[in-house]
């Protein structure tokens, strides 16, 4: 899991917990995420980077690109 691709699809933040899809396994599956760095905030439809993985089914995540 750690380094595969995702879209956030639940808002990402402090104090909250997100959602992300990621292509895994032959299709799409829905994660819990939280931000790799505590400070970050991270919009629906941003394309993430999966840091650290929980099973079964959390993830941490940090945005793929600057922007």
């Amino acid at each position: 899991m750690v380094g595969l691709m995702g879209r956030v699809t639940g808002t990402v933040g402090p104090g909250l917990v997100g959602e992300v899809i990621v292509r895994v396994r032959g299709g799409a599956e829905h994660f819990l995420a939280y931000p790799a760095s505590a400070e970050d905030r991270i919009e629906t439809g941003t394309v993430v980077m999966i840091v650290e993985y929980l099973p079964p089914r959390t993830v941490y995540v940090t945005a793929a690109y600057d922007g």
